[in-house]
């Protein structure tokens, strides 16, 4: 007999709390027993059919502060239909990977009837806030208690209460105990191993485990960089033109590494069900507004809004302002060379040991301005794409991603390209490099990690003096796990990681010929990388819903687009250096011919490799 949703009752007498909904301090009564009717209705009745109960009773919010947070759970029975209604993709009996069907749910691998485990904790939140984003208004026309907010038949009732400001936040709980064993296995223990990205990705999910995992990878892409690097900066270490021999295993390194890595990932996601997954159709953004109409594809009530009022922002307003960012760049790129002017002039003139040491000053002060300017762009970058009002949440992000990495692009590299391609100075070149991929490293380690788990220290001491204070009879752990938790920082995602990494894979790859110790830099960096972004995981931000992914998504063509760009590069140092200018003394033109074949030749192996790998994985 077909097990259906109408046969589950709400009520369980062992409540595994998963979600918590923190709701605004004066919210209304009628909308808090509006929302929890909604949550624990059946879903032939509009509901979501979950577990549903306040985190304090009467007594104890008498006793204590008053806090609207609610926990939600779920049966048994209803993640595994959860599980079948979002489409998660399990391992068979036979070793195939398919989408999860409760009716054929003992033909997957490690299903029992008695077992707990078959679903990580990560899945059944995501279904979870499957569930919670997919109530919908049927026949309200505002929320109970507030008739500004307005509502209209398939309306998304989550969004519009975040938005409306009634639900402050909605985040997952972290399970104490398989937390610590991660930890154990992750990061506390400073050894030398693999990461565990399977146990990663079983408790945080396939994105956070993607995102660690090709930052494992890179990692152990650079060590051959640096392996080599070291003896050739060490017995070439005045002489800035012999790089041609670093330069040219730079091109190929560039692009292996990529190419490498996407056969890696497709193996990783196949595993873990992602890479056969069918993509939910997609919603509106929260933020999106517009004129209510009916949407043509899905026949739903939903905000429409004119592509030509959405170009005409990007074009008329975005583009300038992206336009002006850039030259703002450039103008303090250019104060930067005056600086360098000015300490090399008095260093002349003087001669002594501090003037030497000047000599650093402008590329530090330069290095620290570009880390202000890239975080202050990228609030305006955000403020903007959020103002072009895209409708789904990929448009918003590929807009938002080509904002940021064309001025970071920009302001990270253009001194580094006008000094070895206008000043041709290649001692001031690597000068340069080493200074602002130093500083940049030991800013965003500060700034990322260590100052928020400082403050996240002090809240943490703060919250247990005040519990261990109470006399009230409640069970303090979970209230203490709650109030703690819902006081961190939000993850906003992997965008931030990922753009480390790109600028990083940038200064390596770009102009490491001249400064072969960058990889050397780059892998002490990304081995403490590891640890205090695993330790930003665990410790310092709220547990993020996990989010199904089968690649690192656009990410990907903007480390290959950096890999050509990196080839250009690395070709023309070549072209330029004394060694390649001697076998060509008469003609240069015979010079510059052999430098554009070696770069077609490049590409045209690339696209080779790349058809061999595509036609390999089918």
């Amino acid at each position: 007999m077909k097990v259906t949703l109408s046969a589950l009752d709400t009520f369980e007498s062992s409540f595994t709390p998963l979600v918590v909904i923190e709701l605004v301090q004066d919210v209304k009564e009628e909308t808090k027993e509006w929302l929890k009717n909604r949550i624990i209705a059946k879903k032939k009745d509009g509901g979501a059919q979950l577990l549903f109960r306040p985190l304090l009773n009467k007594y104890e919010k008498e006793t204590l502060e008053n806090q609207n947070l609610y926990l939600v759970g779920a049966s048994r029975l209803r993640l595994l239909l959860g599980a079948e209604a979002v489409g998660l993709v399990k391992e068979c009996n036979d070793n195939t990977m398919r989408a999860f069907t409760y009716g054929t749910r003992h033909n997957f691998k490690g299903f029992d009837d008695d077992n707990d485990d078959f679903l990580t904790m990560a899945e059944c939140q995501f279904i979870i806030k499957h569930e919670l984003e997919n109530l919908r208004a049927r026949d309200e026309k505002m929320i109970p208690g507030y008739p500004q907010a307005k509502l209209y038949p398939g309306k998304s009732l989550l969004r519009r209460l975040l938005t409306s400001g009634i639900i402050i936040q909605v985040f997952p709980l972290h399970d104490n105990e398989a937390l610590k064993k991660l930890e154990d296995s992750w990061y506390t223990r400073f050894t030398l191993k693999y990461q565990p990205v399977d146990s990663i990705r079983g408790y945080f999910g396939e994105t956070i485990a993607l995102y660690f995992g090709f930052l494992e990878y890179f990692t152990f892409a650079l060590i051959p960089m640096a392996v080599i690097g070291l003896p050739y900066y060490m017995f070439v270490w005045e002489d800035y033109d012999k790089y041609v021999i670093f330069a040219s295993f730079n091109l190929i390194w560039s692009t292996v590494i990529l190419e490498v890595w996407k056969r890696g990932c497709a193996n990783m996601t196949y595993r873990w069900g992602t890479l056969v997954m069918k993509r939910q159709f997609e919603e509106p953004r929260p933020g999106f507004h517009g004129v209510l109409g009916i949407n043509s594809v899905t026949g739903r009530e939903e905000p429409l809004y004119p592509s030509y009022k959405r170009q005409l922002r990007i074009y008329l307003v975005s583009l300038p302002f992206v336009c002006l960012c850039l030259y703002f760049s450039l103008y303090v790129m250019m104060i930067y060379f005056d600086m360098e002017a000015w300490a090399l002039e008095l260093h002349e003139d003087s001669g002594s040991e501090w003037t030497s040491v000047l000599l650093y000053v402008p590329s530090i002060i330069y290095a620290i301005v570009i880390e202000i300017m890239n975080r202050l762009y990228r609030y305006a970058a955000e403020f903007l794409t959020s103002w072009e009002n895209h409708r789904l949440e990929s448009a918003y992000q590929n807009h938002l991603v080509l904002k940021v990495l064309v001025f970071n692009f920009l302001n990270c590299f253009a001194s580094l390209f006008y000094i070895a391609f206008v000043l041709r100075d290649m001692k001031l070149l690597r000068q340069s490099l080493a200074t602002l991929l130093i500083t940049s490293q030991i800013l965003n380690q500060i700034v990322e990690s260590l100052l928020p788990y400082w403050l996240q220290r002090k809240h943490h001491v703060q919250v247990k003096r005040k519990v261990q204070a109470l006399k009230a009879d409640i069970d303090a752990t979970l209230y203490e796990q709650v109030v703690l938790e819902k006081e961190m920082g939000t993850y906003l995602g992997t965008f931030d990681d990922y753009l480390e990494l790109f600028l990083q894979f940038g200064y390596v790859s770009l102009f490491s010929c001249v400064y072969p110790l960058a990889a050397a830099f780059a892998v002490l960096n990304n081995f403490t990388e590891v640890n205090s972004d695993a330790l930003k995981m665990c410790r310092v931000f709220k547990r993020p819903f996990s989010e199904p992914s089968a690649s690192i998504g656009v990410w990907q063509l903007a480390f290959e687009t950096m890999s050509v760009i990196s080839v250009v590069t690395n070709c023309a140092l070549i072209g330029m250096s004394p060694q390649v200018n001697a076998l060509f003394p008469e003609s240069k033109v015979d010079l510059i011919l052999i430098v554009v074949a070696a770069e077609g030749t490049h590409h045209e192996w690339s696209l080779q490799d790349w058809k061999l790998l595509w036609v390999s994985r089918k």
